[in-house]
């Protein structure tokens, strides 16, 4: 059973399947998700698909934030975050064990019903 962060407050859940450099989706989930928090909310972000990429380590973009460096404030802040092991083992990302940042828990998709379940809003952001 997925556990929320804070059961008296509200809850956001952001499924996003986009990858990082690719579009706005990424930006705009963390966006939603920091003011989500900063709000009071309990935050909940699933990557699926090529949202895998996201909380990838090491990361060095060129001409682009670093998605890394903002997720890793996000979760500072108390957001619950998970990747789908499926979408992440096709992508070469579960098979290392430092591949993903500190507090990203690699799992499955059985973890979306519960959390929809649970949550005031669900945000899916997808291509």
């Amino acid at each position: 059973m997925v556990k929320l962060l804070n059961k008296n407050s509200k809850v956001l859940t952001i499924i996003l399947t986009e990858g990082p450099y690719r579009s706005q989706y990424v930006e705009i989930a963390h966006n939603m998700a920091e003011s989500a928090l900063n709000l009071g909310y309990s935050v909940n972000i699933f990557f699926y698909m090529d949202a895998t990429h996201i909380p990838k380590t090491n990361q060095h973009p060129q001409s682009f934030p670093n998605v890394g460096h903002r997720l890793k404030r996000i979760i500072s802040k108390g957001a619950v975050v998970r990747a789908c092991i499926r979408c992440a083992s096709a992508r070469g990302h579960a098979c290392e064990k430092k591949s993903y940042l500190k507090d990203v828990s690699i799992t499955s998709v059985y973890d979306i019903p519960e959390w929809i379940k649970e949550s005031e809003k669900v945000i899916t952001l997808s291509g």
